[in-house]
């Protein structure tokens, strides 16, 4: 029960970056600059935590010992997670990012036959491909529903190529951050605890940020004061706390699918979240009818999700 307590508490953190990414493009923002100083601000922290839990030796000698499994997983699960979120921010409210995120729930139950899971045998440890668990996967797609709901209003009054600008590159974000989170811990094997994890990811996707950086200066120019201090805010609220702690849910919670999908379920309190974040500091209107409803399935799912399996310990 203690790590889906904290995979709540961290879907709260996880709110603040659709409310602060929705508000910096309303102010004029533009979404590249959203998603790279995120990273950005985010490594220097890390660096100083890990560096003062003299850790910093050890990460080191992981990343010069695998650095492609680190840059290709990092990549895929940083980058190509978190600028489709900031693109679709451009073209919907944050309530509506973040409830159509919540596909990252059913996408990370069937990522689960990619994975193996070692049991003893009579000749040894061996290792079986994961099984995706059945009744998760239902769950999952009855918070589907709640997603298809969430976004019926808006499909009826949108143009196609709007809806597609919110819901692909959140589709792709949905199945990249499972991946990468899921690849890295293996590639880890509990050799390094989740602050040099993550501090390792950050430090391997730089190329994507440094390139993304680079693509908005010559489109979009520098970044605006009032972007610079919105996103150190976003850094410090989800790229810190929030990654951290979904990352120590999830570790608590690795090799076991179920648990895994019941943590990975709790992201789900984003949408709550947001709603709540949007109405009190952008004058944000709230969600009713078929928005509503869907996002009360979203909730309802989580909670099935969580009464699936036995309280997972921390």
């Amino acid at each position: 029960m203690r790590v889906i307590i904290i995979g709540i508490l961290a879907s709260l953190f996880f709110a603040s970056t659709f409310v602060l990414n929705r508000a910096m493009d309303l102010s004029g923002g533009s979404w590249i600059w959203s998603a790279a100083l995120r990273f950005f601000f985010t490594l220097p922290f890390l660096l100083s935590i890990v560096a003062i839990r003299r850790n910093l030796k050890p990460l080191m000698a992981e990343l010069r010992a695998q650095p492609a499994s680190w840059l290709i997983w990092s990549t895929i699960g940083f980058g190509l997670f978190y600028a489709p979120l900031c693109f679709a921010a451009a073209y919907g409210p944050g309530w509506l990012v973040a409830a159509t995120w919540q596909i990252t729930i059913v996408a990370g139950t069937l990522l689960v036959p990619l994975f193996y899971q070692q049991v003893e045998a009579s000749n040894g440890i061996k290792k079986n491909r994961q099984k995706i668990p059945g009744r998760e996967l239902l769950t999952s797609f009855f918070i589907l529903l709640g997603v298809v709901l969430v976004q019926k209003r808006d499909i009826a009054g949108t143009g196609t190529i709007t809806m597609l600008a919110v819901f692909i590159p959140v589709l792709v974000a949905a199945f990249a951050y499972p991946l990468g989170n899921r690849k890295m811990m293996v590639v880890c094997n509990g050799r390094l605890d989740v602050f040099q994890r993550v501090l390792g990811m950050t430090i391997a996707s730089m190329p994507f940020w440094l390139f993304l950086s680079l693509y908005g200066i010559i489109t979009v120019g520098p970044p605006s004061y009032n972007q610079l201090t919105q996103t150190l805010l976003v850094a410090v609220l989800s790229g810190v706390i929030a990654t951290v702690l979904f990352f120590y849910a999830t570790d608590k919670a690795q090799g076991d699918p179920r648990k895994l999908a019941v943590v990975e379920a709790t992201q789900a309190g984003e949408v709550v979240f947001t709603v709540i974040g949007e109405m009190l500091f952008l004058a944000g209107a709230a969600p009713v009818g078929w928005p509503l409803a869907g996002i009360i399935i979203i909730v309802a799912g989580m909670v099935m999700h969580s009464l699936h399996v036995k309280p997972v310990k921390g």
